[in-house]
């Protein structure tokens, strides 16, 4: 079992700024007082090196991004202001997401309480993603030769699109994501399965689609490693959701998922991604489930 945590990296946030930075704080602070972790297994990650973002990103971006030239017309598409605190957390989950995925070989599976940073693309961020922490993973790993194959089962409710900018050449990477139809981005960009849901979809209607569609994508894509973009916001009282998942329903999701994984013997590598809730406990249940689910306690 190994578990990276972030929270410590905090973003130092604008009043009044929507973004939920304290849910990976009181996630953290869950599983530490949790019966079934020991304190040495929750580890705080190395940052992800220049030349592993070059991997995913266009040199440019990453060299603006690390010296603090961003324009502020970038950043307000990323929506954060430029900090080196952001520079730092930003390193620092994409280095989970990669040191989980190495560690995910060796063990079965690895989770980061952050991480799913899945709307940044080649040459941008956007939608409150810096680095692509999923491509980065994918890409550095089959360079090393450790995986032939990977797949990205991206079930948060937006789609993927700076996965899908990224990884649409190489064809040893499948990307699978269900997201909702009307949710941002409102200019997706193709992966390799999309499946956009209608509002309200609801927990019978999601598990419908979820099952016989990821046990296609697992036939197809044939994968040495699964990334789980996992996500709290296709839950009922996301602000930013609107699939009107249950709790349960989203505990199900994530044994779908654990259970055909398992039934491949593929790894898995669990990434937090999105999770607005009117109620930040919502979320911090929802994300704690999904570690507790993907762990087997």
């Amino acid at each position: 079992m190994n578990i990276f945590a972030t929270d410590r990296f905090a973003l130092p946030l604008p009043d009044g700024h929507r973004f939920p930075s304290a849910k990976y704080a009181r996630l953290r602070e869950r599983i530490a007082t949790a019966p079934w972790v020991s304190a040495q297994r929750v580890m705080e990650p190395a940052p992800a090196t220049a030349r592993e973002l070059m991997r995913a990103h266009a040199p440019h971006y990453v060299e603006r991004m690390l010296a603090g030239q961003m324009s502020e017309r970038d950043m307000r598409r990323i929506g954060f202001p430029w900090t080196p605190q952001l520079v730092e957390r930003s390193l620092r989950a994409t280095g989970a997401t990669l040191h989980g995925a190495r560690a995910a070989l060796h063990d079965g599976v690895a989770i980061s309480l952050a991480g799913g940073t899945h709307h940044a693309c080649y040459g941008h961020g956007e939608g409150y993603c810096v680095f692509n922490d999923s491509a980065v993973a994918a890409l550095t790993l089959h360079a090393e030769g450790l995986v032939r194959r990977v797949l990205i089962v991206d079930l948060d409710v937006h789609q993927g699109n700076g996965s899908a900018d990224i990884l649409r050449e190489h064809e040893w990477c499948y990307t699978f994501s269900i997201h909702g139809a009307k949710n941002y981005p409102f200019r997706k960009i193709a992966g390799d399965c999309d499946i956009a849901l209608p509002d309200q979809t609801g927990d019978d209607a999601y598990l419908e689609t979820l099952y016989p569609a990821l046990d296609l994508v697992m036939h197809t894509a044939r994968p040495d490693l699964l990334i789980y973009v996992s996500g709290a916001d296709a839950f009922a009282g996301d602000s930013l959701g609107r699939l009107a998942l249950s709790k349960a329903g989203l505990a199900t999701r994530d044994r779908v998922v654990r259970a055909m994984a398992h039934d491949h013997g593929v790894p898995v590598m669990v990434t937090m991604a999105g999770g607005y809730g009117y109620n930040i406990e919502d979320t911090v249940d929802i994300h704690y489930q999904t570690v507790c689910v993907m762990l087997g306690v």
